[in-house]
């Protein structure tokens, strides 16, 4: 019998979240059955976008996210003991899947992990992941960048937005980025990109008017609220806006929004803006193109990339609520 410790959500967080809105406990997984599997955690994935699905999860059910994970029993001839995988069962160390989730999860919910030497197992859950392929799709599919566009990405030190900052310099434009501190600041800058500014210490419209004074082509937020407010009248007539987060909005209470949004409408009916929000699952159906050509950049160089790994399941609550104070460059990673 297979033990598993599991961190369920016990609370919906108000506001940030706190370590008593999860509870550890412990269970004994079913036996494999014909066509099942069971998987061990080897690295947690914790991500903001956690931050929303907390909304919606139900309660004292595993919280939602994705690890890497070895295959440590199958009675599945595709997955044989000793293979990787990413999966999506949550923050949980051990989970049986069954013959049916496996048929039915498709690339996306269950991705088998090629040998990665010399890298780490790690960077399936960040550059050549989900947050890779988010920048990846995100960018390039609905920003339409051209050689010679401006680009201004927010959270630029992050999994997604690093990545972003990257593959806009591979495509020959100039880059505008912003971080949250002058460690990340420093990290962003060496990542290629052409003007780095601190959002937190300057003031957001000053600073893209001095790096941008003809304006920005491309914007790819991953931020929202008052940063997009400032930095939407810098918008170039036709400009293209990728909407992929929203996190200084994360932490608000749903019931008591009010009908508002950084998103003026006059300004964008005016400037002929296009703007479109998206999940990456939209493009599952090409989910290994995106995971290898970022690889190809990665061999190449002209991709870099980092982690902040916290070491622990047991301490998979604080990694995730210190994304919300700054704590991570690159993606947050947590080892089992």
């Amino acid at each position: 019998m297979v033990k598993a410790k599991v961190w369920l959500l016990v609370r919906r967080p108000d506001g940030m979240p706190v370590p008593e809105d999860f509870k550890l406990v412990e269970e004994d997984l079913p036996p494999c059955e014909d066509g099942d599997i069971i998987v061990e955690a080897e690295f947690f994935s914790v991500d903001p976008y956690q931050r929303y699905k907390a909304r919606e999860i139900p309660l004292n059910s595993p919280m939602y996210g994705s690890q890497v994970a070895k295959v440590i029993e199958s009675k599945n001839p595709s997955w044989k003991v000793g293979s990787y995988m990413v999966c999506y069962p949550g923050w949980r160390s051990h989970t049986l899947i069954t013959a049916k989730e496996l048929k039915e999860g498709g690339i996306v919910g269950y991705t088998p992990l090629p040998e990665m030497a010399p890298l780490p197992r790690s960077v399936a859950l960040g550059v050549l992941g989900m947050p890779g392929n988010t920048a990846y799709f995100g960018f390039l599919e609905l920003c339409e960048p051209k050689p010679g566009d401006t680009v201004l990405v927010n959270a630029a030190a992050g999994a997604v937005g690093s990545a972003v900052v990257q593959i806009a310099k591979i495509k020959g434009c100039k880059v505008i980025a912003a971080a949250g501190t002058e460690e990340k600041c420093k990290w962003v800058k060496e990542l290629g990109a052409d003007y780095v500014f601190n959002y937190k210490t300057t003031k957001v419209g000053e600073e893209i008017k001095k790096a941008a004074p003809n304006g920005i082509n491309c914007y790819f937020d991953n931020v929202g609220g008052d940063f997009t407010l400032q930095a939407l009248p810098h918008m170039v007539t036709k400009g293209r806006i990728s909407l992929c987060g929203s996190i200084s909005s994360y932490h608000n209470d749903r019931s008591k929004l009010v009908a508002n949004s950084p998103y003026d409408p006059a300004f964008i009916i005016s400037k002929s803006l296009r703007l479109e929000g998206f999940m990456v699952p939209n493009w599952a159906s090409r989910w290994m193109e995106g995971i290898n050509q970022l690889q190809e950049w990665l061999v190449q160089g002209k991709l870099k990339y980092k982690e902040t790994i916290e070491e622990g399941f047991q301490n998979i609550p604080k990694a995730f609520i210190g994304l919300f104070t700054g704590n991570n460059i690159g993606k947050a990673i947590v080892r089992a």
